[in-house]
């Protein structure tokens, strides 16, 4: 016979902390604040929130009925468009925890009212919900097209040599270093980030662009047919 109690399986996913699929909230008091986060996680890889749960780790639980209202309320109302989600009710030490999953979206971006009401596109970054930019915006509608096509003009392939030698670049750098007008730079990196020859990743002040390394053979097919 064991004396060891299993660990609850709501235990676990705390263990876990906050991280890119997961978000701690030890109550909601403004559904718009609670609707950046839904859009975040459909927008990147999916993940869930833990209503109910201190940022340490502490459970408090909630009141079902009236946390769900301002969930359904976030997804419904103060999400464009609405965020899917489920609910899992977790039972520990005589309290409630909800389990508010929401599943990676992949043919739609959602936004969210900033602090000024304004609807933003959000993307999660570790345990953050961060602001896109217009490369990606763009990079996400031409993604959509079937018949995305490349011109391998110099400044594409300047870039992609640079990010071969070197680990990431903004886009102000790209601008500056090879003499670009913002337009020219915004079509070119939205290009390449479409056709996902390199990656965007984002930080609160600023996003850095990298090479997918995994697309050059690609990049090379198309700079032979250019």
């Amino acid at each position: 016979m064991s004396f060891f109690k299993r660990k609850s399986k709501l235990v676990s996913l705390i263990e876990e902390g906050e991280h890119q699929q997961q978000d701690f909230k030890y109550a909601i008091t403004d559904s718009k604040k609670i609707a950046r986060s839904l859009a975040a996680f459909a927008n990147t890889d999916g993940g869930r929130l833990l209503l109910g749960v201190k940022d340490n780790g502490a459970i408090v639980g909630v009141k079902t009925e009236e946390e769900y209202y301002m969930i359904e309320a976030a997804a419904q109302m103060y999400c464009k468009p609405e965020v899917p989600f489920k609910v899992q009710k977790w039972k520990e030490k005589g309290t409630t925890v909800l389990e508010v999953i929401v599943e990676k979206s992949h043919d739609v971006l959602h936004s969210a009212p900033n602090n000024n009401g304004k609807y933003m596109v959000y993307v999660r970054v570790e345990d953050q919900n961060l602001l896109v930019n217009r490369v990606f915006l763009d990079a996400f509608k031409k993604r959509q097209k079937e018949n995305l096509v490349l011109r391998v003009s110099k400044p594409v392939e300047l870039l992609v040599e640079y990010l071969n030698e070197n680990e990431t670049i903004t886009f102000a750098a790209f601008c500056r270093k090879f003499h670009l007008k913002r337009d020219t730079a915004h079509r070119i990196m939205s290009n390449l980030l479409a056709l996902k020859i390199i990656n965007i990743h984002f930080t609160e002040k600023t996003a850095f662009y990298s090479l997918n390394k995994e697309a050059l053979n690609a990049y090379d097919d198309l700079k032979g047919k250019d």
